[in-house]
């Protein structure tokens, strides 16, 4: 049997129920203040989107900023890196959570070994 998911005692169900001045009170001081504040217009738009397209659609974004709120849960949404859209189905766990914390924006530097010209030595080795 499954653990159910619980927010801060809260259940997924009384998290959809609630206003999101209430949802606000069980979230971070950060969170819970860029909430109060409102939101702005591009995170309005993005959840005027995500209302309109349902379930099924993928919704493209660059606001990074926006809080994860239960109204969103299920929904897939494109995140913008900055190179790439990264497309995040979201969890329960990702509540309270912003966007751009699912899309990484930097890339793990893989070096290899080192080239010709790396060290004095290679300046007499052949070129073939």
């Amino acid at each position: 049997m499954a653990k159910e998911f619980k927010f801060k005692g809260k259940t997924v169900e009384e998290l959809k129920k609630m206003s999101l001045e209430e949802f606000a009170e069980l979230l971070t001081a950060r969170a819970r203040r860029t909430i109060k504040r409102g939101f702005k217009e591009p995170q309005k738009t993005l959840l005027k989107k995500l209302r309109k397209k349902g379930d099924k659609k993928i919704v493209r974004t660059h606001v990074r900023d926006m809080i994860i709120i239960p109204e969103m849960l299920g929904k897939k949404i494109a995140i913008h890196n900055g190179k790439e859209w990264n497309v995040v189905e979201i969890k329960p766990e990702m509540l309270g959570h912003y966007l751009g914390e699912f899309a990484i924006t930097r890339k793990r530097v893989i070096h290899s070994g080192p080239g010709i010209g790396a060290t004095r030595s290679t300046k007499f080795a052949s070129m073939k």
